[in-house]
């Protein structure tokens, strides 16, 4: 049994980490609503709330980290609202505050959840060996992050980026309906569902692979114009409508790695 310590309960860390207590392990997890607390408690994870901000962390997140030899950062960045202009590097600044802690614990691995976000459009292949270029601020301040935790030598980190992320109650094909003249209609498709993320990361902590980057996106690429249309006519939405005028990118962004290295087989059959 693992004690692992999951910060960010949410989409992904709360069914992940019901997946990991089905499996024996022992998992602390946070949320920032003391209303989830008690439906935490009552899905087996121990609770706790925890705030992350620019200019402090709440103590409780010592308590969060007691016994665990394992982190899971699990937290978005949420910078839609912050001027891209201004110094203040909000989410790195979060994760910065976080580091002290982590080292007064006995937390000797973290898998950081990051994302693809953090390559530009520029390349038509990407695999972890491309050299990142964020152009989004969120993919800047989420790089910046993945760099301060991989510098820090009191703990192994292995950072995952995830690719657009989908479920049963997620889909950006619902966002997508009815509109018009979108954009990039040839661009492939780089997705991940719910499912594969939570095999992916349990992969990782059963194998041990930390100090690692893994792209974590399904090796399912068909055109933005082609998926999408499918997708609205299984939904019964009214159909997108793509703009051949507006195409421009062609990234692929590769998923070898996970496959060969952790042996990971994705489960093609959700998307």
């Amino acid at each position: 049994m693992k004690k692992i310590s999951i910060l960010g309960c949410g989409w992904l860390g709360f069914p992940l980490a019901k997946k990991l207590i089905e499996k024996g392990n022992s998992i602390n997890g946070t949320t920032t609503s003391e209303n989830k607390l008690v439906t935490l408690k009552d899905s087996g994870i121990n609770p706790f709330l925890v705030a992350l901000e620019s200019e402090s962390v709440s103590e409780s997140v010592n308590d969060f980290l007691s016994e665990s030899e394992i982190l899971i950062i699990n937290i978005p960045p949420k910078l839609r609202t912050v001027d891209p202009n201004s110094e203040k590097k909000v989410f790195v600044e979060k994760i910065r505050n976080l580091i002290p802690f982590i080292e007064k614990s006995i937390v000797k691995k973290v898998l950081f959840v990051s994302s693809t976000s953090v390559y530009g459009d520029e390349n038509d292949f990407i695999t972890e060996n491309t050299i990142p270029n964020p152009e989004t601020e969120s993919g800047k301040q989420l790089f910046l992050a993945e760099a301060i935790l991989q510098k820090n030598q009191n703990f192994e980190t292995t950072i995952l980026r995830f690719g657009g992320l989908i479920g049963e109650d997620r889909h950006p094909v619902k966002h997508l309906a009815g509109k018009e003249n979108l954009e990039n209609p040839d661009a492939p498709v780089n997705l991940i569902h719910l499912n594969d993320c939570i095999g992916i990361i349990e992969a990782i902590i059963n194998q041990s692979k930390w100090n690692e980057v893994f792209n974590a996106v399904a090796p399912f690429h068909p055109t933005r114009e082609e998926y999408y249309t499918q997708k609205a006519k299984e939904q019964n939405l009214v159909l997108p409508k793509f703009s051949a005028e507006k195409s421009n990118i062609k990234k692929i962004i590769s998923s070898e790695k996970i496959q060969n290295n952790l042996k990971y087989q994705f489960k093609l059959e959700n998307y």
